[in-house]
């Protein structure tokens, strides 16, 4: 008799998932290398019988919208960023790097949630569940204390097993549980060890299972790779509502968030926050903070105005061009791309013979903000030329603009309204790319226009290229 055929063996990646039935270098799904490994025998896929359905499908027009209504969270600036507040039923994902204040920031969420308007929240009192599965009840509590977070209706549980979390939820009844992180929490039901793509993945349906059936809002914490994606599967970030990332410099008080999925609200908005030993309060007006105050220009310094998301932020751009002592100049970067800074410094040396062969070069920007966008070329290369030439720019000028490979200066986005903020602080002098005070059909914007009427008075300047944009420049009063 022949034998029958057994299953061949099956290969999951460690990063989303992804099975194939022979292994491979590279996964198929996410592209990532090194991840497949050998995980359990495939099983022929099953036919699923049609059953019982929870609710009749109707209409569209008829759906009831009101339990999806968003409810502030107390905090502003996280407000600003989840499209108005949290959803009953929704559940988010918080990740950040490890001291980044991710713990500090839920726990205030969690104690105003948990307090009516007389304790600074928004909205009735309601039971809130905070389970923390990295630290012990104690040294959360000692947190509380610091921060203020100390409420009747906090409630507070040191966990790592997925059914007892799902008994305390029965206990407590909460309208908003934080889970501290994910990455802690496993269950007996399947194989594996906390962490693992097999246990998050159970862990995560069996937490958003519970939330969508009750109502409750769940927030996840996530740990984060050394490249700074979310760890674990990328199924996860697909099964949550929101994602969103904390962000911030270790040494620095400012923290920032973002969404890059939110189906309740935008994905371009941005929240600032101010981390202290007494707690994190939002920054509704955060450009001070990269800037530096000073009378007298000095060279090597030039200010720009970035758009995080809808929200321009004028930041100061620094440069320190030196003599070296070493065959190969150093180029020190922090708060901005590196391969963004070598390139504006083959174009400031090839277009406007600005050498800088011989010479070490830094670059930095104030506050701890990271600048990623194109926007920030001009200010980068004002700023290395002024410091190269050792001459200083006004203390009065800001510019903006994408310096091309071959000495052009491109247009940017949301010129008006980085121009509007940088009026507002006091600037009175720009240099902006040439086609950027023009509207959609190419028509020039008038002076009285309502968009224009925020920086009225302030002179903007139009240039070509970046040796146009460095005359321009030096000689503003």
């Amino acid at each position: 008799m022949a034998k029958a055929k057994t299953a061949k063996a099956a290969y999951r990646c460690s990063e989303c998932g992804w099975q194939t039935s022979k292994w491979v270098g590279r996964c198929g799904e996410c592209q990532t290398w090194g991840t497949v490994t050998e995980a359990a025998s495939a099983t022929p896929a099953r036919v699923v019988s049609a059953g019982p359905v929870s609710a009749p499908a109707k209409p569209i027009g008829q759906v009831d919208v009101r339990s999806a209504q968003t409810r502030p969270t107390g905090l502003d600036e996280l407000d600003r960023v989840l499209g108005g507040g949290i959803v009953p039923g929704a559940v988010l994902l918080l990740a950040g790097e490890p001291g980044i204040g991710k713990s500090t920031l839920l726990l205030e969420v969690a104690a105003l949630a948990s307090t009516g308007p007389e304790g600074n929240g928004a909205g009735p009192a309601k039971n809130v569940l905070y389970v923390t599965g990295e630290e012990s009840a104690e040294q959360v509590r000692l947190r509380a204390d610091r921060v203020g977070a100390i409420t009747d209706r906090l409630y507070l549980a040191a966990e790592t097993e997925l059914s007892a979390i799902l008994g305390h939820i029965d206990t407590v009844e909460p309208t908003l549980l934080v889970v501290d992180s994910i990455q802690t929490i496993g269950t007996s039901e399947v194989d594996g060890a906390p962490g693992g793509v097999t246990q998050i993945r159970e862990v995560a349906a069996n937490l958003i299972r519970v939330a969508k059936e009750r109502g409750i809002t769940v927030v996840l914490v996530g740990h984060v790779t050394k490249e700074g994606a979310i760890a674990g599967p990328r199924l996860l970030e697909h099964l949550v509502d929101v994602v969103l990332y904390f962000e911030g410099d270790r040494h620095s008080r400012l923290r920032m968030i973002r969404a890059v999925k939110n189906r309740y609200g935008p994905t371009d908005e941005l929240g600032c926050f101010d981390l202290s030993e007494v707690g994190i309060v939002g920054l509704p007006d955060p450009s001070g903070l990269f800037l530096t105050r000073r009378d007298e220009a000095v060279p090597g310094t030039c200010v720009t105005v970035t758009l995080e998301g809808r929200r321009p932020l004028v930041a100061e751009v620094q440069s320190l061009v030196a003599k070296s002592h070493l065959p190969a100049p150093r180029r020190a970067t922090s708060g901005l791309d590196t391969s963004r800074v070598a390139m504006v410094l083959a174009v400031l040396a090839q277009r406007c013979k600005i050498s800088m062969h011989e010479q070490d070069v830094y670059v930095s920007t104030v506050g701890g903000v990271r600048l990623n966008e194109t926007s920030v070329d001009l200010a980068l290369a004002l700023a290395v030329a002024g410091s190269t030439v050792e001459q200083a720019l006004s203390t009065s000028l800001i510019a903006l603009g994408e310096v091309g490979l071959a000495g052009e200066v491109r247009v940017v986005p949301g010129v008006q309204r980085r121009l509007a903020e940088a009026a507002r602080l006091g600037f009175k002098h720009a240099v902006v790319p040439r086609g950027s005070l023009e509207l959609a059909d190419g028509s020039p914007l008038k002076r009285a226009d309502p968009q224009l009427s925020s920086y009225e008075g302030m002179k903007v300047m139009e240039v070509d290229s970046l040796k146009q944009a460095l005359q321009v420049a030096f000689t503003a009063p």
